[in-house]
């Protein structure tokens, strides 16, 4: 199945790709640091996220830019970590959402 004709929610890409994106920083620290936890966090943040969008967008496919603007632009929440601004908690959720679209 194509994953554009899914019909899953800009929100629960994001929620996935959370989880995805959660895990690939854990895999990257085990084994590195002495407090693993403390380490994946700084990859799991929303402004290093935003960050890490920067670095890849101009590789993302036609299909990755629309889920990333569909995610940023209709996933609404007034629960902005203190530790990002409103604009790095939208991009990242977008880049949450293309993991989420490229793991289902």
């Amino acid at each position: 199945m194509d994953r554009t004709d899914e019909k899953i929610s800009a929100g629960d890409l994001a929620f996935l790709g959370d989880a995805v994106t959660e895990l690939l920083a854990r895999r990257r620290v085990v084994g590195t640091a002495r407090r693993p936890s403390d380490e994946a966090v700084k990859y799991a943040m929303a402004s290093a996220q935003s960050d890490a969008l920067s670095r890849i967008e101009d590789v993302l496919t036609d299909e990755e830019r629309d889920v990333y603007h569909r995610a940023r632009n209709n996933y609404h929440t007034q629960n902005v970590p203190k530790s990002a601004t409103p604009a790095q908690y939208r991009r990242a959720t977008g880049f949450e959402a293309i993991f989420g679209w490229l793991y289902q």
